[in-house]
């Protein structure tokens, strides 16, 4: 095991963060060994939808060599620091369906499955058998599907994820990934979590906000965080935006929605503090 310093402030989708020591786990002894020492290490993965305070401990990310795409014969085994669009490609090109979700979306496969990614009614859990991970020992061990409760962007997945195995299925849809690029033409290009929020049951996140009055509207001593004018659930950072003021304003956002509608806000952004 080898210690890594990241600066989160350039490293998060977000691009908020201080400059803390994570712990590379370069084999699945070595995060046998980091459960050993804390039952809480907290996985970053990419940072794609983290909010990571300044003084976190315990924190864990996957060596590089636990990104690659491995052809199994009737299934593919994806390390979880893959990037989605290196398995996107990848499905591109021997024509497999049911990776076209993954056009255009940030992150890391593990991560990816740990939140069931994916838009409206497609999710990443339809490609997926399972995954490889830990139980009760140093020795990676498969969990299905079925035992990881993958809902609406959640899942009870607690472990490190160290590979998804996956569907293959022959015919690459073309069709689908337009229609995923138009989904995604209303989402901002600036540093963000993607959502902020889950969309409650029968409405969406977004509205609600835009209806409380915080759509585009600047926070933060330099006025560099909002929720963008081009999608309210998507919470940006324009520059400079500390941990503490994103932390207040999706808070803002959870209370007045809760005041002037009623409705918990759940978050989809992971807040490690």
């Amino acid at each position: 095991m080898i210690q890594k310093i990241i600066d989160f402030s350039t490293y998060s989708s977000i691009k908020i963060g201080g400059i803390l020591e994570v712990l590379l786990i370069q084999s699945p002894q070595d995060y046998y060994e980091a459960l050993q020492r804390t039952r809480t290490p907290r996985i970053i993965g990419a940072a794609n939808n983290l909010l990571i305070a300044p003084n976190a401990k315990n924190l864990i990310k996957l060596d590089k060599n636990f990104s690659y795409i491995k052809d199994c014969g009737d299934f593919l085994e994806v390390g979880a620091l893959t990037p989605s669009g290196k398995l996107f490609s990848y499905a591109k090109r021997h024509n497999l369906a049911g990776f076209e979700i993954l056009s255009r979306l940030p992150g890391s496969i593990g991560g990816i499955i740990k939140m069931n990614a994916g838009l409206k009614e497609y999710e990443i859990k339809s490609s997926l058998l399972g995954i490889l991970s830990l139980k009760n020992s140093h020795f990676l061990e498969f969990s299905p599907t079925q035992s990881l409760n993958l809902s609406y962007r959640s899942s009870t997945i607690e472990t490190l994820i160290f590979a998804g195995i996956f569907k293959k299925q022959s015919g690459f849809n073309p069709k689908l990934v337009s229609l995923f690029a138009k989904m995604r033409e209303n989402q901002p290009k600036e540093p963000s979590f993607g959502s902020c929020f889950k969309n409650p049951k029968g409405d969406f996140a977004g509205r609600l906000i835009e209806e409380v009055g915080l759509k585009g509207v600047t926070f933060g001593a330099k006025k560099s965080l909002m929720f963008s004018p081009k999608h309210a659930n998507f919470l940006v950072n324009l520059g400079g935006a500390s941990f503490g003021e994103a932390l207040e304003l999706i808070e803002l956002a959870r209370n007045l929605v809760f005041q002037k509608h009623k409705i918990t806000l759940q978050n989809e952004v992971q807040i490690l503090q």
